[in-house]
């Protein structure tokens, strides 16, 4: 029998939040069994760009990372944001460790091909080293995952959080029970935009391509529920999208393959 494992992403807005990070992190502390933290940093790679004077620019919602902006999420990502994550999770007793792609080798990318965008120095994950990633679990760590990927070139590459998320807990699944959440500003997936208490407790793939027809389901959580069935599919056990302080609640969207 498996072991459950709950395997958390957080977004960019959640660690540029001093007092709803350490919220984040004391609730996250206190979930029992395996676990594992997945996070973005977005907005803090756009403020420190700015004030070292390098333009942040966006496709239809995505970075476009190029030379000087992949030094920056470098920096931020992999150092700033990974580490005080890392170190606060260290001050409620949890033994974490912060990890790229690029370290120990446990996600390479390709560098996506250029087609209708440029996005530069972006990731698409390849291959997930899970026996790596299982035996640091198995010894009582805690991973610590940034958005970011290597080449095997000796190339890092900016890789989409959620999708980090996603590969890793597909990966994983072949050695636990794995539950999925993705945290967000939002209490789960709305029915109206501008209605909090509007969350969609349940969401079939039927329902997913119907919200998406008549636009209750847009913009950046379109990919999201696509990574999230796409995660369903490839043995995971469990998706949930939910808000950050909601964790352990059984609030949230619950998505159902």
């Amino acid at each position: 029998m498996k072991k459950k494992l709950t395997l958390i992403k957080v977004g960019g807005q959640i660690v540029e939040e001093p007092e709803t990070l350490k919220a984040l992190l004391a609730d996250f502390s206190k979930i029992e069994g395996c676990k594992v933290l997945v996070h973005g940093g977005g907005r803090a790679a756009t403020r420190i760009a700015s004030q070292l004077g390098i333009e942040s620019k966006m496709v239809n919602g995505r970075r476009v990372t190029d030379a000087p902006m992949l030094d920056v999420v470098t920096m931020v990502y992999g150092g700033l944001v990974n580490k005080k994550i890392v170190a606060g999770l260290q001050s409620l007793g949890v033994n974490a460790l912060g990890l790229t792609g690029a370290d120990m080798n446990y996600m390479r990318s390709d560098k996506r091909p250029v087609k209708e965008v440029d996005y530069g120095f972006v990731g698409d994950v390849k291959k997930v080293n899970s026996d790596l990633l299982a035996d640091l679990i198995s010894k009582g760590i805690v991973p610590v995952l940034a958005p970011l990927t290597h080449d095997g070139k000796g190339n890092m590459l900016n890789t989409n959080a959620d999708t980090i998320a996603g590969e890793a807990a597909k990966a994983l699944a072949m050695h636990f029970d794995v539950t999925l959440m993705f945290c967000f500003e939002k209490k789960g997936v709305l029915r109206d935009a501008n209605d909090e208490e509007s969350v969609i407790p349940l969401i079939t793939k039927a329902d997913f391509e119907k919200y998406v027809a008549d636009g209750t389901v847009q913009g950046g959580m379109i990919p999201k529920l696509e990574n999230a069935f796409d995660a369903l599919q490839s043995g995971v056990k469990e998706v949930i999208i939910t808000r950050s302080d909601e964790i352990g609640k059984n609030s949230g969207t619950t998505i159902v393959g």
